[in-house]
């Protein structure tokens, strides 16, 4: 863990852009201090590609990006912060810089334009060793002649608006004869996935690794984040990506040394049952794996069977099981997309004859994101059990591949462990995410889709198991990175209820607007359904973008268009072909009203159970959002803060976003001020017939009680004879001030009142009762 300054309560994740600068930004400070936030965490600020909406692509170490308010803007923003009683959280980006503009990106135009001699030469991962060091730059069209289109203007090459530089003493000749004197080769963009011979961010051409494992590069790198520290603008940093790093635990080491003991955060994605590695110093991870546990506690185990059989319909017939599919996808990750990191491998390794169908593998066998040698050997040994059941005669070339990566610390092994993280994020997240549709609300970043559901006894293991592990990690339910936000999976979920509805409403669909890719339509009809009424053209881009991620009827490289036209014409018929557009109205209305019981219950256990919980930018109001960029729109802040005075002037909440944003309130209030009120965790449990309705626990003094599966409940008719039994104590229900105490074992329809969460105090400790009894 990392050191004993002060945690925050709670956080508040705001996306600094353009649009909403650090000076922007001081403007919505007053909301959240309202709201009952801690500390607002702010995402990457570093000077990054011009238009960026989400800061990753750096391009420059040395500023805080001008786009976004300079370091002016942060100052003040800090201040501001500060002044209100709220800390400050960054996101920092150790792994990569943005390359798409290279004469904007000052260590790149460096590189490209003095090699390996650049004094940033060694700042990037590149293979020296390939095609005599010239870096490959994916760029040019598909024409013939493509080189042809070169010109030679101010000292640079131009091709169409790219600009590249020239080595010092190159500059005279043809554009084509000064383009071969280069330290970088243009090469058509299709050869980018195998023949490219620097490390990029997963698959991404534009985001170029930098190894900040050498001390020039993170020196030079963290340079102005130090700066942050020592002027006490920063009191935590939540670190993207670092299974992307050579070597994490080293850097977290490095970086702890740099933040002098401050709130550290990592966004590291936990298999099922995987631990962070215990060295790490730090406070935890940023929360998928709370997501994944809250989302399965909403859903009915007993809707799977018919939901796999509906799967098994739209594949013709066929069975797919969740393993052996991303193992497929994982496969073609390592043979195509990822292809020319796998070469590199191979190529560290010359001793062993043939290596890299079995390097292919063993990748899209791992288990995890990567291991950490000698740690989490246990994965490696896993992979392997796994290929040799598949390829019993691959045994001779695995073994000699696993003595290679030894128990670590060499390069082959290095590589190898970062190159598993980018085939697993590829694999899953981005391709087998967006075929497994079975229910989506699964299909998370962080989230195994093979494990349908929690019981409360199993979600209250894992709640108490996060307070006894890591109490200071981060919990969330929706980020920048989500494929859905929170309140579309609490919808989505609710299928699981009425799973054979469901099967007949998708038949219903594909027979009013048919699509040849059955799961692919049911992925979109879930999106449809757990967004509606989502604008046309959010929905339309939604589809397009999984099914080129699903890669099965079109892709990124080689789209068919006339799929894409006719899955379009699928989701414009949602809206105007009037029978299926009144189907899905009575679809969407069905889900609504428990979509919102479970989207609201599920705020309230992040809010309030163990860890430090982020609320996302708008979701305390409700926020139907599909995957990025869809997740990133403005937020009406102002009007939030007018529905929030409203409620604290009184008035009852005028609908279910307001329930939502009185709760979160509500809990975020008593998390900052009376933080005593969560220092445990005790399960408490329903008694009767609705008992496993009730998802419910005291955290010492404040008291958590949900409702799941809303539909089974009505079926059931309701809570009826069940009871909830407190801990010792009155205890009052914030969410209704003016209602009567409540003590011992109390009716759950009682104290819930109509709605789907209460939010109980004991009033021993409630201060103006203390010194009203002391008087």
């Amino acid at each position: 863990m990392a050191a004993d300054l002060p945690a925050p309560g709670s956080t508040y994740r705001l996306q600094i852009t353009a649009d909403l600068d650090l000076n922007a930004a001081r403007e919505v400070v007053p909301y959240l201090r309202a709201l009952g936030v801690d500390w607002v965490y702010l995402s990457p600020l570093l000077t990054a590609e011009p238009g960026s909406g989400h800061g990753y692509d750096v391009i420059d170490h040395s500023a805080v990006d001008p786009a976004r308010g300079g370091a002016a803007g942060l100052q003040a923003l800090a201040d501001d912060a500060h002044a209100a009683g709220l800390g400050v959280l960054v996101d920092i980006v150790p792994n990569h810089v943005g390359v798409q503009t290279p004469h904007l990106s000052v260590w790149w135009w460096d590189l490209l334009r003095h090699g390996r001699s650049a004094v940033h030469g060694e700042y990037f991962d590149v293979d020296w060793e390939v095609d005599d060091g010239r870096i490959h730059l994916p760029v040019l069209g598909d024409g013939p002649d493509e080189l042809d289109r070169l010109e030679v203007v101010d000292d640079e090459l131009r091709y169409y608006e790219n600009r590249y530089p020239i080595a010092p003493g190159t500059g005279s000749g043809t554009p084509q004869q000064v383009h071969d004197r280069q330290h970088y080769r243009l090469m058509n963009w299709r050869l980018a996935d195998t023949e490219l011979n620097y490390r990029r961010f997963f698959a991404v051409n534009s985001l170029a690794a930098i190894r900040v494992e050498r001390p020039e590069v993170f020196r030079d790198s963290h340079a102005e984040i130090r700066r942050w520290l020592d002027n006490g603008w920063v009191d935590g940093l939540r670190v993207d990506h670092p299974d992307g790093l050579a070597h994490p635990g080293d850097y977290l080491r490095d970086l702890a040394d740099l933040a002098g003991g401050r709130y550290l955060l990592v966004e590291k994605i936990l298999e099922p049952g995987e631990e962070l590695p215990a060295d790490w110093p730090c406070d935890g991870t940023t929360g998928y794996d709370a997501l994944a546990l809250l989302d399965r506690v909403f859903v009915d185990p007993a809707g799977e069977a018919t939901l796999d059989a509906l799967d098994i319909e739209l594949r013709g017939g066929a069975q797919v099981h969740w393993h052996d599919m991303i193992a497929t996808t994982k496969r073609w990750v390592a043979d195509e997309l990822l292809a020319s990191e796998v070469s590199r491998l191979a190529r560290l390794i010359p001793e062993i004859d043939g290596p890299q169908d079995a390097l292919a593998a063993l990748l899209a066998e791992f288990p995890v994101y990567r291991s950490y040698l000698p740690a989490g050997r246990n994965a490696l040994d896993e992979a392997v059990r796994a290929v040799l059941r598949r390829r019993p005669a691959m045994e001779p070339v695995l073994r000699e591949i696993v003595d290679a990566l030894g128990s670590g610390g060499t390069e082959f092994a290095t590589r190898f462990e970062q190159v598993s993280g980018a085939v697993t994020a590829k694999g899953v997240e981005d391709r087998a995410f967006y075929r497994w549709s079975r229910l989506t609300s699964l299909t998370e970043v962080g989230a195994d889709p093979s494990l349908f559901a929690v019981d409360v006894p199993g979600f209250h293991a894992a709640q108490q198991h996060r307070l006894t592990s890591w109490p200071r990690a981060m919990t969330t339910l929706s980020t920048h990175d989500t494929k859905r936000s929170e309140d579309v999976r609490a919808r989505i979920s609710v299928l699981a209820e009425r799973a054979d509805w469901w099967a007949e409403q998708v038949r219903l669909f594909r027979r009013l607007a048919p699509l040849p890719d059955g799961p692919l339509a049911n992925l979109v009809w879930q999106a449809v359904v757990g967004s509606w009424p989502l604008e046309r053209e959010r929905l339309r881009d939604y589809a397009i973008k999984a099914a080129r991620e699903a890669g099965v009827s079109t892709s990124w490289t080689d789209g068919d268009t006339a799929f894409e036209d006719r899955l379009a014409a699928m989701v414009d018929a949602a809206f105007d072909l009037p029978e299926l557009r009144e189907a899905v109205d009575a679809a969407a209305a069905l889900l609504t009203g428990p979509g919102w019981s479970n989207a609201i219950s599920a705020k309230l256990l992040q809010l309030a159970g163990p860890g430090v919980p982020d609320v996302y930018q708008g979701t305390e109001l409700g926020a139907p959002a599909l995957v990025d960029p869809d997740n990133r729109l403005p937020v009406d802040f102002v009007g939030a803060a007018a529905t929030l005075r409203r409620l604290d002037g009184g008035a009852a909440p005028a609908g279910p976003d307001e329930l939502k944003l009185l709760v979160t309130a509500t809990v975020l209030r008593l998390r900052r001020d009376r933080p005593e009120l969560f220092t445990g965790y005790r399960p408490l449990y329903g008694d009767g017939s609705a008992g496993d309705h009730l998802v419910a626990f005291d955290r010492g003094g404040m008291a958590a009680l949900a409702t799941r599966l809303p539909l089974g409940l009505a079926d059931a008719g309701g809570w009826g004879d069940t009871t909830v039994t407190l801990s010792p104590g009155s205890w009052r229900n914030q969410l209704d001030p003016g209602a009567p105490a409540v003590t011992g074992t109390v009716p759950v329809i009682d104290v819930l009142a109509g709605r789907p969460v209460a939010v109980l105090v004991r009033e021993a400790d409630d201060p103006t009762h203390q010194e009203d009894s002391n008087r």
